[in-house]
């Protein structure tokens, strides 16, 4: 029974987003941090999207003497999704390409953050692109529930 209520636990916050600091978005998976950016690292690929860093900190802290629990960052993006965001607003670049964090807490859930493109838009007082805010959105909510969920 308890097993079954675990299981079920996990589930439900791999499933229920959350806002964890002023401008993440925040999910938790069913899955370790090396499983979960395997998967979004797969989706993204597989969605054309360009890979272009993946980043181990914790292996980084590990040659410094530093313990870090897994955390890594994936940095990634499209020409075609980016530009028309840049053409609203130069300075949302800064913030491009995309990266999502995979990281695990110090109960051992693990989590994926990326930037609110809602948030983007306010920091970079972005008015007029509400579609293309919209389609970043929805493409990083798929990207990441295709990456935490069973």
């Amino acid at each position: 029974m308890i097993r079954l209520l675990t299981s079920l636990l996990i589930v439900i916050l791999a499933a229920a987003p959350s806002v964890a600091g002023e401008g993440l978005v925040t999910i938790g998976s069913s899955f370790d941090v090396k499983t979960t950016a395997d998967r979004l690292e797969g989706v993204l690929q597989e969605k054309g999207m360009t890979v272009f860093a993946r980043i181990d900190h914790a292996a980084g802290a590990r040659t410094a003497g530093t313990p870090l629990p897994p955390t890594e960052l994936i940095i990634f993006g499209n020409p075609k999704v980016g530009t028309p965001l840049m053409q609203c607003q130069r300075t949302v670049a800064v913030d491009l390409p995309q990266k999502a964090l995979i990281w695990e807490d110090d109960s051992g859930q693990v989590w994926l953050s990326y930037n609110d493109p809602t948030y983007l838009a306010s920091r970079h007082d972005i008015s007029g692109c509400d579609a293309v805010l919209e389609k970043i959105a929805t493409a990083l909510e798929r990207f990441a529930s295709a990456a935490v969920s069973p």
